[in-house]
Formats: C-alpha cells, structure tokens, sequence
C-alpha cells in the first residue's frame, strides 16, 4: 500500500534549489532526493509563484463556498489546468480541487458549503431521575419510594423480554 511522506521544510527548499539554481531538470533532482516528479514539480512552480512562503506546510486549511464556486467557476472559463489553479489560488493539492468538483455536480451549491467532520459534539443526555438533595440518610418512606421505582423498571424490562421471546418463538415454528 502507498504510504504518503510529509516532508519538511528545509527538504522542500533544497530539492526546489537544486533544479532552479543548479540546473537539474525536475527528472534528476527528483531521482535524486527520492521524491516524486509531480511533487517536485508542484514544489517549484508554488516556489516561483509565492516565494519560500509557497513551500511552508498549509495542511487543514478551510475554505468557504464562495471560495470554493470562483476557483470552480474560473478553472471553467479560463480553462485552466488542476495544478495552474492550484499554483494561482494557492491551494495544496489537486485533489482537493477534484472532491470540490465532485461535490458540486451531485449535489450543486450546496456540496461546496463545509460540513463538519466526526463525531457530534453534543450528544442527547439520559434521562436522569432526581438526585438527593442531602447526605441525610433517606427515610423510610423515601427507601420505600426508591425500591419500588426500581422493581417498576426491573418489571418493564421482563415485560419488554417476554414479548421479544414469544416473538420469535411465532417466527420459527
């Protein structure tokens, strides 16, 4: 399986160095330091757009639908390519480009709106019965009061397992 390799800064900087000021072409450079011609490729042309900032890591960047529709929208009328919008909008990688596109023609504007990742942040809380108000010890009729609320419970639950048994006893004769 492929396995992707982050690479530093100052790695980034002395592979885009080496084909700009040496004179390697991006094929030798690339054989060279053990990286991919199409990341060295992209490595440079962000070097020469933006400088050394180009090369810093921008991972984990968000982007609104506004942002998301213009670079659509111009790769579209100008025609450009996936990595001439990547290098123009300053966008990491080509893929992004291709999921914002895939989003948009299943499902329109909408797709291009950020939807959140993971798990919800609030789940429902459970029903909670009352809590003592005092480290008093309870009085009788409250022992009482707790017994019998428990056997109701305990009592619906033998109730819920009968009819989930004679359920299944009906399906399997």
């Amino acid at each position: 399986m492929y396995k992707r390799n982050k690479y530093n800064y100052d790695f980034r900087l002395r592979c885009v160095e080496a084909v700009l000021q040496k004179g390697q072409s991006v094929s030798e450079a690339a054989r060279e330091k053990g990286v991919d011609r199409a990341n060295l490729r992209l490595w440079v042309g962000f070097y020469n757009r933006y400088g050394k900032a180009g090369l810093k890591a921008r991972s984990k960047r968000h982007y609104d639908a506004a942002f998301k529709q213009q670079v659509l929208t111009t790769i579209d009328k100008e025609l450009l390519s996936l990595r001439a919008a990547c290098f123009r909008f300053n966008i990491p990688s080509e893929s992004v480009i291709i999921n914002w596109r895939k989003a948009y023609e299943s499902t329109g504007q909408s797709g291009l709106i950020p939807q959140p990742k993971g798990r919800p942040k609030k789940m429902d809380k459970p029903i909670k019965r009352k809590k003592r108000k005092s480290a008093k010890p309870l009085t009788r009729e409250e022992e009482l009061l707790l017994e019998n609320e428990y056997l109701r419970a305990e009592n619906e639950l033998l109730k819920k397992l009968q009819a989930l048994v004679q359920t299944d006893k009906k399906q399997k004769p």
